[in-house]
Order: C-alpha cells, then structure tokens, then sequence
C-alpha cells in the first residue's frame, strides 16, 4: 500500500510517498506564489520519481501552512503533529523536537509513542526562522546553505545588538562595511538564531532526546552553537533528510488513515 504526504511551507515545499514503512520516493523544492502550486509540483514530481500516479496513492495527508490549499490531499493535519510523528520516525528516542521553518518556530515534547505533551511556537516574528537567514545570507550575497559552512571559519563571531530581523539587517550592514571578515558576520547570524530558539526550548522543559528538523537542521553553525547554549548534543538525523520531518509524519498520519485508525 503507498501513501503519501505533502508539506507545503512558506519557503520550500516537500512530498514524500512512502510502502511497507519505507521511502519510496521525496521532493523538496521552493515553494511558487501559491501554495496549490507548489503542492502540485512537489507531489507530481514525487510520483514521477517512484513511477506512480495518484491513482496508486491510497491517501494522501497535507501539512504546513498551505495545506488547506493541497486539492489531491484527504485530510489536512497541522505541521505540529506532522513534525512530532515524522520526528520520532526519524529518531525513535527523539523526546524533544526542534523545528525551524521558514515563518515560525517550533519546540515540542513527546512522549514514547511519539504524541506531543507539550509545545511552544514563534510565529510573531521572523526573529529566530528560515526567513531571517534567508534575509542575512542575501544581504551578504552568500548562498542560505553556506551560512553554516562559512560561520565554520571565524575567529571573532560578531554580537548582533538586536534578534529583530530589520534592525540585524541594519547591523550586518555596518559590519561588512566595517570591513569585518564575512566568517564572523555569518557565525554571529547563527548564534543569534540559536540564542532566540533556546529560549523557546527552554520554555517547554526538554528532554533528551534533542533532534533538529527542518531545513536549518542542515546548518552546522546553528546546531553547534544551540548545542553549546543548552548543553547537550543534538542527535543528527540521518535516515533521510531533516526538512522532510512533516511531510514524513504526514505519510505516517495517511498510513494510519488507510488503515482506519486515527493519530
């Protein structure tokens, strides 16, 4: 039986179709100016990498903040129990669940099964999400995936006087103009974005497990510095990339659909 889940989200959006509890094919691609879009292109680039069309799919579950624009999805399920469920799949011992994406932020607790206790989440702001890298790596004309790469060379990371993305811009501003290396800019970016979700983690009371998901899972100067400021080691995800989590825990969700049972 293949069953599918579709993460549309407001930077990338993501498909993955999975059988017997396995990968069979995923998609990341940017997200288009409508979420019906993006779901589109992501799905149907999926099913075209397992050589399936939807008529093989025996339920599909939409996620992220365009989910309720997803047309070939059944149910749509918000991204905080899609991220929980494909979460723990990742990481079975996962019990805290860091998610960053590209207008919020996410903490969530889980129990052994994978069920959320509790959770926090920052969506009032870009202070602390995708956007606000994404803004940073733009105004020093680097590509988003080498902010954690470059922040991996510096020698004197710089202090950003404010988390708020228009006034950080300002600061960066002033820094390369000041001639400071762009290493030292880009790992004070990073830790600025793991001082903000540290106090958001810290706010729900973590537990070990600690797993990152979501496309700034893959910056390794985010991880390292959010690793040193809660004291712990963040446990990789390597059975499939981190910024699939969603669309995984979606897949998850219509398996149990199919099968008549609920989350």
């Amino acid at each position: 039986m293949m069953v599918a889940g579709c993460d549309v989200g407001s930077l990338t959006s993501k498909a993955v179709i999975m059988g017997d509890g396995k990968i069979v094919a995923s998609v990341i691609i940017k997200s288009k100016a409508r979420p019906g879009d993006s779901a589109d292109a992501a799905m149907g680039q999926a099913l075209s990498k397992a050589g399936l069309s939807m008529n093989d799919i025996a339920c599909c579950v939409g996620t992220g903040y365009g989910r309720d624009r997803i047309s070939f999805v059944k149910e749509a399920v918000t991204e905080i129990a899609c991220h929980a469920k494909g979460a723990q799949w990742l990481v079975p011992s996962a019990r805290t669940v860091i998610d960053i994406g590209g207008q919020d932020c996410k903490a969530m607790r889980l129990d052994a099964r994978g069920n959320m206790v509790k959770f926090t989440a920052n969506d009032k702001c870009a202070s602390g999400t995708g956007r606000f890298l994404e803004v940073m790596a733009r105004v020093l004309h680097v590509e988003l995936d080498d902010l954690g790469t470059l922040s991996a060379s510096s020698r004197s990371a710089i202090t950003l006087a404010s988390a708020c993305t228009v006034w950080a811009q300002a600061d960066v501003i002033q820094h390369l103009n000041s001639g400071v290396p762009v290493a030292d800019i880009a790992a004070g970016i990073n830790s600025a974005m793991a001082s903000r979700m540290s106090v958001i983690v810290n706010n729900i009371g973590f537990e070990r497990d600690v797993v990152m998901t979501g496309g700034v899972a893959k910056n390794a100067g985010v991880v390292a510095a959010l690793e040193k400021l809660l004291g712990l080691r963040i446990k990789r995800v390597t059975r499939a990339d981190p910024q699939l989590a969603g669309a995984i825990g979606a897949a998850l969700i219509a398996g149990e659909r199919a099968q008549g049972g609920k989350s």
